[in-house]
């Protein structure tokens, strides 16, 4: 298993190793062990999986406030997406700062996204299924959002309406945002 630190401190690319043969491949997707050994310890508790129907989908950017603020690991179960984080935790160096990347079933990388961070992604291919892990259960009363085209990030594909909910329509803009992260250095 491969783990590399992002430009942003905390969220790292996870790519597991697969091993193929004339049937397909295995991969362990996970391993508490492999984390451990790269210093990161992750209580997942919760796993989550969604299907986008139409390229061009965007959900986010989402986060979870304290005191059920959630770590994800996020993985492509089918077709590919843009996966990104924002720092938002209020004091940070990188604060504001955003890193995307390119999931898909044919990659196998993952990214992990601390607390801390808003989370969003954008389809590349119809039919795309995205997996992730949790720290903390789903708590609604905690459940945030900020607007996914206020943050800066170049999304890979021009997208004049992209597919998005109603709650995701309405979010904040970034400039207005009060975060409630703090930056723990």
């Amino acid at each position: 298993m491969d783990i590399a630190q992002t430009d942003l401190s905390g969220v790292h690319v996870i790519t597991p190793d697969r091993f193929g043969d004339h049937r397909g491949f295995f991969s362990e997707s996970y391993s508490k062990r492999a984390f451990e050994a790269a210093g990161l310890a992750y209580d997942f508790v919760q796993d989550n999986h969604s299907l986008s129907s139409q390229t061009g989908t965007v959900r986010g950017l989402h986060f979870q406030a304290p005191p059920h603020a959630q770590d994800k690991l996020v993985r492509c179960g089918k077709g590919s997406l843009f996966d990104v984080s924002v720092d938002i935790r209020k004091g940070s160096p990188t604060y504001g700062q955003w890193v995307g990347e390119i999931l898909s079933f044919e990659n196998g990388k993952q990214l992990l996204v601390p607390a801390g961070f808003l989370h969003g992604f954008m389809t590349l291919e119809p039919d795309t299924e995205i997996v992730y892990k949790c720290t903390d259960y789903y708590a609604p009363e905690c459940d945030g959002a900020v607007r996914w085209d206020s943050c800066g990030v170049t999304w890979p594909l021009d997208v004049a309406a992209p597919v998005l909910s109603e709650k995701d329509l309405a979010a904040q803009v970034f400039s207005s945002f009060d975060s409630p992260f703090e930056y723990k250095g």
